[in-house]
């Protein structure tokens, strides 16, 4: 399997098929696997179902685990480009932000890492899996224009992903596996 710049792959199967633990393998944060994984530079995100967001401020959790410093102006615009508008002047309010968001809100705030960020190499698992199936697409539409130069690698269950991958690998859970191309990405 070879992933490049701007290539696409959403892994898919049934539960307890390894999608996860192959993500994970994939994106270097795994170390248990055999074989051989080759990334040509560390410029990595993995990004799993619940983010981790630190106590303290709105602008702490955006740039986590990064100290970076990015314009006012910058932060609001994309968390309302994230669909996080009712927070864009919240930037310096201090809140246990694991508690105060919903499990959709979370994710959005991760979407903004990203788009912030912006990985060459971005591996999500089950990261939108919060969201309804409009807003997901919206975030990643958004991901796909934003970054296009960014391999991506999801795993997710909703078929409408498949429209955002240019190849879908689908583990059957019992060692085997599939690769075939998709729907042209939207």
């Amino acid at each position: 399997l070879s992933l490049e710049r701007g290539d696409s792959l959403l892994i898919a199967g049934v539960s307890g098929a390894g999608k996860s633990t192959l993500l994970r393998t994939l994106a270097g944060v795994w170390p248990y696997a055999r074989g051989v994984v080759g990334l040509p530079d560390a410029d990595v995100l993995f990004v799993p179902q619940r983010p981790y967001l630190p106590i303290g401020t709105l602008r702490e959790a955006l740039l986590y685990p990064q100290r970076a410093v990015l314009d006012d102006a910058v932060l609001r615009q994309t968390l309302r480009d994230v669909g996080l508008d009712r927070f864009a002047d919240a930037l310096d309010t201090g809140e246990d932000w694991a508690q105060t968001l919903s499990g959709g809100e979370q994710q959005r705030v991760a979407f903004a890492r990203i788009l912030l960020r912006r990985p060459k190499w971005l591996f999500l698992d089950e990261a939108s899996s919060a969201l309804d199936e409009p807003s997901e697409q919206a975030l990643y539409r958004l991901i796909r224009e934003r970054l296009p130069e960014t391999a991506l690698a999801s795993v997710g269950h909703r078929g409408t992903l498949r429209a955002f991958h240019d190849r879908q690998l689908r583990l059957d859970g019992q060692g085997g596996w599939q690769l075939a191309a998709t729907a042209v990405a939207a």
